[in-house]
């Protein structure tokens, strides 16, 4: 008979600091200031972080695209293409799970061993700068 259940990995607080330690030094070497939000793998949140003048206004673009990375397993930037704008075959995937889903990009999973144990995401810069912010934390998990 198959298992009914199985362990799911999840990141830890201790790791989730790490990263967001690795993502406010990136972000201060860019010169910028940023929300870092980063979600275990059941989409929660386990930590964030405002630097002083990241814009109040991302806060929760921030945690939903960590919520996006982790939950659809790929990073946000997937979902910057044609197909997801008007139009497109993916056109309103943004209005799915409450208006959750974020197609900015910013938003990337992390993984450990090939599982995906959760996500950051990084808003307030531009596209590239978050990316670049969330991709140093996730180097710090991921080795």
């Amino acid at each position: 008979m198959a298992s009914a259940t199985r362990s799911l990995p999840i990141l830890s607080l201790q790791a989730a600091e790490a990263a967001a330690l690795a993502s406010q030094q990136e972000a201060k070497e860019l010169g910028i200031d940023v929300n870092i939000a980063i979600v275990d793998s059941t989409l929660h949140l386990l930590h964030f972080t405002r630097m002083p003048t990241a814009k109040l206004t991302s806060i929760s673009i921030a945690i939903n695209k960590a919520f996006t990375a982790a939950g659809h397993r790929l990073p946000t930037s997937h979902y910057n293409s044609s197909t997801f704008f008007p139009g497109g075959v993916g056109w309103g995937i943004q209005y799915s799970n409450g208006g959750r889903f974020c197609t900015l990009t910013g938003g990337v999973p992390i993984l450990v061993e090939g599982e995906v144990v959760g996500a950051i995401g990084v808003s307030s810069g531009s596209a590239g700068e978050d990316v670049q912010v969330a991709e140093a934390g996730m180097r710090a998990v991921e080795g």
